[in-house]
């Protein structure tokens, strides 16, 4: 009997070897009540207290800083955040002294992850993002996302002119982006705040990092937008690559100035000569072999010199304000013949004197002398004159 058994062990065995064991394709492959396409597995079920009855164990806290020019308006404001904070069972404080919000979970929290979305509240109202704006964060549907564009460009003057791009003439840019992406976005500072779906938010930062670092401008990337917008719309489409509708922008490189070709000197196999280093050059002057208090003096004397030559300079400056301007001077005309002139001088005085004698003589006009006299008298006369 036993060896009955043996032989038939022997057997099995050899048969199981000869038959290997087959592997039925597909056993599991079976349908799912999950599987169905009326499904939409990327909804985001809103939150039911009653999932989690007993709250948290432990306090979770997270604390932000913000600049000190948002606390004004942060102590206006938060009334409205405690409030919508308090709705969902979280803590908040105010920390004006350090210059820090800080949010915990309390006994009457009850969703695990309102604690994120209170962290990303805070950071929106760091970054200038408005109290009713901020708050919808809250909600299971609205995400966030802070892109930090500091760090992308190293000259400033770049960073501004390519922030302005994003911005474009009356925030035009940024208005489009939002109506195409679906998200709010705010531009402040170093960092673009952005606040929407998922999908959305991806398109806002490949949007924003290809225009700081200068890839491509946002016209163009919003004219894509608008082109995808479009073929989503035709359901034929639904399942084609899009890539041959969408346009290729090549970036243009413009020409820059070239630099100066210096003169390349000749080629020589020997080395510069050695320049005298310091103590060289004292040596030669003899400054080395001078004592401390000399070199003191020395340098002392050197220093009063030149504040003596700028005081100089300065004094004189303040004095040319003072200066009165030269005013014009008249010229005499310069006669070129002398003796001309002296000549017309002498003959002109004599004409005068000439007409002053007639005029005198014409006033010395004796009546006596027209009257008839006796002989005698004239005679007189006569020899008088003579």
């Amino acid at each position: 009997m036993a060896d009955f058994e043996d032989e038939n062990n022997r057997n099995g065995g050899s048969d199981a070897l000869e038959k290997p064991r087959t592997r039925h394709k597909g056993k599991h492959d079976k349908d799912k009540p999950w599987d169905d396409p009326s499904i939409d597995h990327w909804k985001v079920d809103k939150f039911d207290p009653s999932w989690n009855e007993g709250g948290m164990l432990e306090v979770s806290s997270f604390s932000t800083l913000f600049p000190q020019y948002r606390e004004k308006y942060l102590q206006e404001c938060w009334p409205i955040v405690k409030g919508a904070l308090k709705e969902h069972g979280v803590a908040c404080e105010l920390n004006l002294v350090e210059g820090c919000m800080t949010v915990s979970t309390t006994r009457k929290t009850r969703d695990p992850y309102i604690i994120i979305k209170a962290r990303d509240l805070i950071k929106l109202l760091s970054r200038s993002v408005p109290a009713p704006q901020a708050v919808k964060i809250l909600n299971d549907e609205m995400q966030c996302d802070i892109i930090k564009i500091g760090n992308l460009v190293r000259k400033k003057e770049q960073f501004v002119k390519r922030r302005q791009h994003l911005v474009g003439p009356n925030s035009s840019t940024l208005k489009a982006l939002e109506i195409l992406t679906g998200c709010y976005i705010l531009v402040q500072g170093s960092t673009v705040a952005a606040m929407g779906s998922y999908k959305g938010l991806k398109q806002v930062r490949k949007v924003v990092e290809e225009c700081i670092l200068n890839k491509m401008h946002p016209v163009y990337n919003i004219k894509i937008l608008m082109m995808r917008r479009e073929l989503a719309k035709d359901p034929a489409l639904a399942n084609e690559n899009w890539d041959r509708f969408l346009p290729k922008f090549k970036k243009k490189n413009v020409k820059q100035k070239k630099a100066k070709a210096k003169d390349k000197k000749p080629y020589t196999p020997f080395p510069p000569p050695q320049q005298p280093s310091k103590v060289d050059l004292l040596l030669e002057s003899g400054e080395y072999f001078l004592s401390d208090q000399k070199k003191q003096a020395k340098k002392w004397q050197e220093k009063q010199e030149k504040q003596e030559a700028k005081v100089a300079e300065t004094k004189r400056k303040r004095e040319e304000a003072f200066v009165p301007p030269e005013e014009p001077s008249k010229e005499i005309p310069k006669h070129t013949d002398d003796n001309n002139d002296v000549a017309a001088l002498a003959s002109s005085l004599k004409k005068k004197a000439k007409d002053f004698s007639k005029q005198k003589s014409a006033e010395k006009i004796d009546a006596a002398s027209y009257i008839a006299a006796p002989s005698g008298t004239s005679t007189k006369k006569k020899s008088k004159r003579s």
